[in-house]
């Protein structure tokens, strides 16, 4: 009898899991209409996971330009810009697994790095960084990442 309900709690699991693993993939457009207008998803939901297209240092409301002053603030401006996508998708920034940046001048490391270490703590996400030349709009940094971020019990986004 013991071995009859492990063996159906077992499958239940299986169950579950399979079904899960067989859902659709989310895409997520942006609430802005002229982002939303881009060839791409603001995000994609995968089962657990929130994968989120590169973001640059755009100021949402200031026809999208750049933050102006260099690498600092286009930076804290991407970061943001981050944030906000999460945020919108019910995750936070300690919800990270995973950032690639990429930087038009390696030589802007150190200075991406230091407002890097204000948005995201120990543990840190995963990261690779490389340098890209011909970012959109001449933008100094893009920064893409991956969250686990489970959809709630109850609820579809």
């Amino acid at each position: 009898m013991r071995w009859c309900v492990s063996a159906v709690g077992l499958s239940l699991c299986f169950l579950a899991a399979a079904a899960c693993a067989g859902e659709r993939p989310e895409f997520l457009a942006s609430p802005d209409p002229a982002a939303a207008a881009l060839p791409f998803s603001e995000a994609v939901r995968s089962g657990e996971l929130l994968f989120l297209s590169g973001q640059i240092g755009t100021v949402p409301g200031a026809d999208n330009a750049l933050a102006k002053g260099g690498i600092g603030p286009e930076a804290e401006q991407t970061l943001s810009n981050i944030r906000a996508v999460l945020e919108r998708h019910g995750a936070s920034m300690r919800d990270v697994v995973k950032c690639t940046v990429f930087l038009a001048d390696i030589g802007d490391w150190p200075a991406f790095n230091a407002v890097y270490r204000q948005h995201f703590s120990a543990p840190f996400p995963a990261r690779s960084a490389l340098a890209a030349s011909g970012l959109a709009m001449g933008a100094k940094v893009e920064v893409e990442c991956i969250a686990q971020a489970p959809r709630k019990a109850g609820k579809r986004r």
